[in-house]
């Protein structure tokens, strides 16, 4: 997990002192972020002083991730933030809280996927339409967030190294007959026979 800390300089150093107890990645605002920390990005530890600066401000409201405001003032609230982290506060009680926070947003994001008019479920492994749904395995789910993610025709051979990593016991067959029992599914289901359609590039939702 990557944790991004914002705050004054004697909150941002607290945490770069305490970095090997912590059971997250951490990284302050004044630091050059590298691509992966970015795209792991899990969350915002943010000091309640971070507003008076309007920089902050910005890069707060643009990341989309947990939101964690760290404050002393316990009675304060608002809709900005996911959680509270009320200071002083030790070491397993920070832990804790980003554990429990970031799993509970993950379980949130995986239950309600949409895709065009159904929503996926990883969680239940559903694939649900208006009250009426079908249980999904681990490869069609994985293939459906591929087909959703790359926003074009994806090929037999890209699915096969992304869903099997070209195992021995898998080629382009494979992907055929996985495709085939979804769409058999679906089209048994909810009488859907364009939710995965494909052209000489590969397959697309």
């Amino acid at each position: 997990m990557s944790i991004l800390i914002t705050g004054p300089e004697s909150f941002v150093s607290s945490f770069n002192e305490l970095e090997s107890y912590f059971k997250f990645n951490i990284s302050s605002h004044k630091d050059k972020l590298s691509s992966s920390f970015k795209s792991n990005l899990h969350g915002i530890i943010c000091h309640k002083d971070t507003f008076h600066d309007d920089q902050l401000k910005d890069m707060f409201t643009k990341y989309k991730c947990l939101k964690i405001l760290a404050t002393s003032d316990h009675s304060q609230v608002s809709k900005k933030y996911d959680y509270v982290l009320k200071l002083p506060a030790t070491i397993e009680e920070i832990n804790s809280l980003i554990e429990r926070s970031v799993a509970k947003k993950e379980f949130a994001k995986n239950s309600s996927i949409p895709i065009k008019k159904y929503l996926l479920d990883k969680n239940e492994k559903k694939l649900t339409k208006d009250n009426k749904s079908i249980i999904l395995t681990e490869k069609e789910i994985q293939l459906l967030e591929i087909l959703l993610h790359k926003k074009k025709a994806v090929s037999k051979d890209e699915i096969l190294s992304l869903v099997w990593q070209y195992s021995s016991e898998s080629d382009t067959h494979t992907v055929e007959t996985h495709i085939y029992r979804l769409r058999k599914k679906i089209i048994e289901k909810f009488l859907d026979e364009k939710f995965i359609l494909n052209d000489k590039e590969g397959y697309y939702l």
